[in-house]
């Protein structure tokens, strides 16, 4: 499958709820959002058809996100169902990892290949404050555990925050020199509740770089990724930053996304979205209207033109 620019769409971001057990700062306000009517959210039948059709048009890599995904209840037979079908050859998942521990064999057993964790600070106390009222030990044996069950490789996603975690970073990078784990910085992003604070906090990721000289650019290459990966001398992981914002990567989108309740989104960034839920439950052709979706995908974001996608980024599913 093709958008209007020739690039290659084979990635499918999967939302599949818009809870979350967490309350994080730049993901949602303090008094929470509006949920979404459970009427309005896909059924597990119907997340399992649409995968269906994105498979038919040649995706290959599901993730499924949230909200935190791990609290919909039905994701271990959702994730059997993904599985089943021929063509997806990568399904992994983003958590928070609060409730990893408890459910990393199951969901392995399942046919989940790999886990992305969130995780903005190694400070107890600062992780609890981020998150308004997270545990780190919790994240901390989810990491494990999901190590141990073979949910790898483990990537850890860091939202670099200037006066919050920039001094995290050396920390952060040493966890890389003797696991093969993955930590990756991510530019904070203007969306939803974060465009309000987030020009007082970004950081490029630049910043990284000068914190960290010694780290060298890594010769291992992921096709498509989003993040420049670098390695300290003699590493065992690597260090991947993500920077859209002072380097984006739009020229090799491969990736398109859908929200809980059924709107395809074909930028992140984009307030455009095509209500797949509708057509399906109208049992219009998913793969037409698919198709036609893609044909609107933009070539970019435009972020530095004031741009920005008005939904936060647990109602879009990151």
């Amino acid at each position: 499958m093709k958008d209007a620019y020739g690039r290659t769409i084979n990635y499918l971001r999967l939302s599949i709820t818009d809870l979350c057990n967490l309350r994080c700062q730049y993901c949602m306000p303090i008094e929470g959002i509006q949920k979404i009517a459970h009427e309005d959210i896909l059924t597990l039948e119907e997340l399992d058809e649409i995968v269906y059709a994105f498979a038919k048009l040649g995706i290959t890599k599901v993730r499924i996100t949230g909200g935190e995904p791990l609290a919909r209840k039905g994701i271990v037979t959702l994730i059997e169902k993904i599985k089943r079908h021929q063509g997806i050859k990568d399904l992994a998942l983003t958590t928070n990892g609060i409730l990893l521990d408890t459910m990393a064999q199951t969901l392995k057993d399942a046919g989940l290949n790999r886990v992305n964790i969130s995780l903005d600070s190694l400070d107890d106390k600062k992780y609890t404050m981020m998150t308004r009222g997270g545990k780190l030990k919790d994240v901390l044996k989810g990491i494990e555990k999901a190590r141990k069950v073979g949910l790898t490789p483990i990537k850890l996603n860091v939202v670099l925050i200037g006066g919050f975690n920039d001094n995290e970073v050396e920390r952060f990078v040493r966890l890389t020199q003797e696991e093969a784990i993955d930590v990756r910085f991510i530019e904070l992003m203007p969306i939803g509740e974060v465009a309000k604070w987030s020009k007082h906090h970004f950081l490029s990721n630049e910043y990284i770089l000068k914190v960290v000289p010694e780290l060298v650019k890594s010769n291992a290459l992921e096709e498509n990724s989003p993040a420049l990966y670098y390695q300290l001398p003699g590493a065992k992981g690597r260090v991947g930053l993500i920077s859209p914002i002072s380097c984006k990567f739009c020229g090799t989108c491969n990736r398109v996304r859908l929200t809980s309740e059924g709107k395809l989104k074909h930028c992140l960034h984009s307030n455009e979205e095509f209500d797949l839920k509708a057509a399906l439950r109208e049992e219009r052709s998913l793969t037409d209207f698919i198709q036609y979706a893609m044909l609107h995908k933009p070539f970019e974001h435009l972020i530095e033109e004031g741009s920005l996608t008005e939904r936060n980024m647990i109602q879009v599913g990151g």
